[in-house]
């Protein structure tokens, strides 16, 4: 009997896992489709590297409000509800993307699907981390963050087989798919019972639920989490939004240069794999640490990369290193808070990281536009990650095998 029972709730699990990897993976198409719609946009509507700066950190900027407030809102009214609906608001707003007439109004769209979009991961990742015992919580977190490399794979074959030949806005119609996937996760999911649990006791307003997570106990994972947020979207964001439009830099025509994104993005998938075995086998220190330091590495190897094997190995290598820190990011985050503030934790130091994400695509456009060399760019990108690698190695605690608190 107990053997059932354990079946049981293993098949629970891995059925949340799935489904909460299934909007993880619609998630990362919308993310990654912007990359590769931006390079379109530019040729089609002859976009300045200016406006490619904005149209890419735009989502960001709704990313950032999104994580704070859903973050917040999850502890408040519960995982589930707040999952929904950031999962709706993030796919409409990208359907209707497709229907925009100018750079303005696209832009505009793009916001509010940030908004969506920056609420739902925190809020997802709690929820897995808060269902899984502490064995397996690592492993299934960084499993659910590897679906990321099945959207960005969907992203890459929309972009190289249906935007040449239906254009953009085929791309952004994909993305409103996630509208009807809502249906199905309400009636799959539910809130974590140590979630229910902890809503007995007394809810902190909104005030002093931000400022629960900077009291003296969780102050030094804070200013931790919230360096490594802000260094490792800064580098993403900066370096894989541009990537289809470096290519294109690079002397590659925009079809060959999907082709070889394409071959870049199926690296992630080893790379999450690899960091599933490694965080719960060595801990997330580790992971983390040895997964930034190697990005770094590859983002100058890229950066200088003249020939093309060169670049496309040094791709590999960054999309490896780069996602399996993803995923052990992931897995960390929500593990260095109580639960009745863990959503929130997790929210706040998402969006401080998102600003990350909104600077960085600017200030390549900006650095594009003056006429710095790609080498000098990536440079940039090699000391952010290494100030995030040095953050965990110096203030981060372990949490390998941990029981979450309560």
């Amino acid at each position: 009997m107990l053997e059932n029972a354990a079946a049981v709730r293993s098949s629970k699990r891995g059925r949340l896992l799935i489904s909460m990897g299934i909007s993880w993976l619609f998630d990362a198409m919308d993310v990654g489709i912007i990359s590769f719609v931006v390079a379109a946009l530019t040729v089609q509507w002859h976009l300045t590297p200016e406006q490619v700066g904005v149209f890419t950190s735009i989502n960001s900027i709704g990313m950032v409000f999104g994580a704070a407030i859903a973050g917040y809102m999850a502890d408040r009214f519960g995982r589930k509800s707040v999952l929904l609906w950031t999962l709706l608001i993030f796919s409409l707003a990208s359907g209707l993307s497709a229907l925009a007439t100018s750079f303005a109004v696209l832009c505009l769209l793009r916001f509010i699907a940030g908004v969506g979009l920056g609420g739902e991961l925190p809020v997802a990742s709690t929820l897995v981390s808060e269902t899984v015992p502490a064995e397996e919580r690592g492993r299934t977190v960084v499993l659910l963050e590897s679906f990321w490399a099945g959207g960005w794979l969907a992203a890459a074959l929309v972009s190289y087989f249906i935007i040449p030949i239906y254009g953009w806005q085929a791309g952004f119609l994909i993305g409103a798919v996630p509208a009807l996937y809502a249906l199905y996760l309400r009636r799959s999911i539910e809130d974590p019972q140590r979630y229910m649990q902890s809503r007995e006791a007394d809810r902190p307003t909104v005030r002093e639920q931000w400022a629960s997570v900077w009291q003296a106990k969780y102050r030094r994972s804070t200013v931790m989490l919230w360096i490594l947020w802000f260094t490792v979207v800064f580098s993403y964001y900066g370096m894989f939004l541009w990537l289809p439009t470096v290519m294109v830099m690079k002397g590659f025509g925009l079809v060959k240069g999907f082709q070889y994104v394409l071959i870049m993005t199926l690296a992630q998938l080893p790379g999450y794999f690899t960091a599933a075995y490694a965080i719960e086998r060595f801990g997330r220190k580790f992971v983390l640490v040895l997964y930034l330091v190697f990005t770094a590495l590859s983002a100058i190897w890229f950066g200088t990369a003249q020939t093309e094997g060169l670049l496309i190995a040094a791709g590999i290598c960054l999309s490896f290193f780069n996602l399996g820190a993803w995923g052990g990011l992931y897995a960390y985050t929500p593990e260095l808070y109580p639960t009745r503030v863990r959503s929130t934790g997790v929210g706040m130091a998402t969006s401080f990281g998102r600003i990350g994400g909104v600077i960085a695509p600017l200030l390549v456009g900006l650095l594009v536009a003056r006429g710095v060399e790609l080498q000098m760019i990536f440079y940039l990108f090699f000391a952010s990650i290494l100030i995030g690698a040095l953050a965990v190695f110096f203030l981060g605690t372990e949490t390998k095998g941990v029981e979450l608190e309560d």
